[in-house]
């Protein structure tokens, strides 16, 4: 019997929310909990659209990296 373990090189996650504060906490939480599995935040981006109600909507897109 083979027992192999696979590590998570690279994790692309993708984030949303009607204010940066809330997005902010979603990101941070997601931080928290990639830590455990010893990722770290290679890159980030984010952008900001306004809805036909003229609400904001932010989005970000959170790119994690095995700490090596």
């Amino acid at each position: 019997m083979e027992f192999k373990l696979d590590f998570i090189q690279d994790k692309v996650e993708f984030f949303e929310a009607y204010d940066l504060k809330t997005l902010e906490k979603k990101i941070n939480e997601q931080i928290e909990h990639n830590k455990a599995i010893m990722l770290m935040v290679q890159n980030v981006s984010h952008q900001m659209h306004i809805d036909e109600d003229g609400r904001k909507f932010f989005s970000a897109v959170v790119h994690f990296k095995a700490k090596i």
